[in-house]
């Protein structure tokens, strides 16, 4: 897609996009994912979705990989007792999902298995089926995280459960 491409698109979605997509049932239908997903491993899960990045951010070419890192900081999901925090940011301009995790679970789960999560969550976004997406996504994260994270008998939850609109 070329840069101006890029910024017009960016520049005429809006919030409303994101609350059309996710309306007020869907949010709390994901939260509620995220708290069951967080009881079956020490894993901390945030989910933040935002319609588009400022023209400052395109002309600059930040890509989604560049603002979830950045997200992910900002939301501090990297600051969890076991490093196990797990961010998953939906760029809804591009249609675009990157997951990021703290340094204790990337570790161990690698490149590919987020690589596949977030391919997977992007067929459903392409069908306009972007709660189902999320709720994908999620359940796939969950089972990487079972796997190699299963919960301590004292999981404390870390970190909100609520999905954040940027």
């Amino acid at each position: 897609m070329g840069k101006m491409k890029r910024i017009l698109k960016h520049l005429l979605s809006g919030r409303w996009q994101v609350y059309r997509m996710f309306p007020t049932s869907a949010m709390r239908r994901i939260e509620e994912a995220i708290r069951e997903s967080e009881r079956l491993h020490d894993g901390e899960l945030r989910f933040a979705v935002e319609h588009g990045l400022e023209w400052h951010q395109l002309w600059h070419g930040v890509s989604p990989r560049a603002r979830a890192i950045e997200v992910f900081s900002q939301l501090r999901v990297w600051d969890t007792e076991h490093n196990s925090g797990v961010l998953i940011y939906l760029l809804l301009a591009d249609r675009d999902v990157e997951i990021v995790a703290d340094r204790g679970m990337h570790a161990r789960v690698g490149d590919e298995a987020w690589r596949s999560i977030c391919q997977a969550m992007e067929q459903h976004f392409r069908r306009n089926e972007f709660e189902e997406g999320v709720l994908a996504g999620i359940s796939a994260i969950t089972s990487l995280l079972q796997h190699h994270f299963p919960a301590a008998p004292d999981n404390p939850n870390e970190m909100r459960d609520a999905p954040v609109v940027l």
